[in-house]
């Protein structure tokens, strides 16, 4: 008599089914450099998270030690613009524009001469580019209101334009010599077989590439020039013509501030830049690394 005997079998595993890796728990290293990073942000930003809940106090409630406010008073924001402080942020932003254009026009073609050129003195002029950046406007205020005034622009917002655009102008020429000397000349000499000119390779090859470069000098530009304050209150006398900086004064009074709205006033003349910064971050970055890689 046969007996059937059936042979179990195991099943075997499928072919697509892959071990699963193992969580890689992160180095202490890591998570150290992680957490002194947090750190650091939140002390560059609380000054700024205090700023914005002062502004948001009453008048009544600055003495309070509560961190938070029991009462939020947006009031305060919109006052801003009824206190007629409006014209000095338009007038801010134009003298902050202004410069920024000036320095772009006079430092492009200066750094990029200068990077493509041996020319005799190349070295002397990059020094002397160096040491004007090294000269503070306060050290010579008493010149800078003598010279506008014979040329008729104090109380004028060209004499703001003018004076920032002059002293952040070293930093600029520094920062796109550095980054048009990292583009090699063969990608120029290549444009120049296709037909291209000068200003053809200029604008269409290395402009473009310059960008990062260009864009750090924009921003940097533009934040000097949108905080000065020291020369735009010497120069200027009437308040339509005064910069937010200095406008923001008339909240100081010779017996009482009016902290709520000071700071709400300096809440809303901070939000342009951050909001520009965080546009062009990226670009920021790579023009502030510029030359370190090829």
């Amino acid at each position: 008599m046969a007996v059937n005997t059936v042979q179990k079998t195991r099943p075997r595993p499928s072919v697509n089914r892959r071990r699963a890796a193992p969580r890689r728990m992160p180095r202490l290293k890591t998570v150290l450099i992680a957490a002194a990073a947090y750190v650091v942000s939140f002390v560059f930003l609380f000054p700024y998270l205090v700023m914005l809940l002062t502004s948001l106090r009453s008048q009544d409630s600055l003495r309070d030690v509560t961190f938070w406010p029991e009462e939020w008073v947006w009031s305060n924001l919109a006052n801003f613009w009824t206190s007629g402080l409006a014209g000095n942020l338009w007038v801010t932003l134009k003298v902050a524009a202004g410069s920024t254009v000036l320095v772009l026009l006079v430092a492009l073609p200066a750094a990029y001469y200068s990077a493509r050129h041996n020319f005799r003195g190349r070295t002397a002029f990059l020094i002397l580019v160096l040491i004007t950046q090294m000269f503070q406007p306060t050290a010579m205020l008493v010149g800078i209101y003598r010279e506008f005034y014979q040329f008729g622009l104090v109380d004028s917002i060209w004499s703001l334009i003018l004076v920032n655009g002059g002293f952040n102008l070293a930093f600029a020429v520094w920062i796109l010599n550095a980054y048009f000397a990292s583009i090699p000349r063969e990608l120029e000499e290549a444009a120049f077989i296709d037909g291209n000119g000068r200003f053809g390779a200029l604008f269409r090859i290395t402009l473009p590439l310059a960008m990062p470069g260009v864009i750090t000098a924009l921003i940097f530009t533009f934040i000097a020039a949108w905080n000065e304050f020291v020369v735009a209150l010497t120069l200027t006398t009437t308040p339509e013509n005064q910069p937010l900086t200095v406008a923001l004064n008339s909240f100081i009074g010779q017996y009482q501030v009016d902290w709520q709205n000071l700071f709400a006033g300096s809440v809303i003349a901070t939000i342009p830049v951050i909001v520009l910064f965080a546009l062009i971050e990226r670009k920021v970055v790579g023009g502030l690394t510029a030359g370190s890689i090829k």
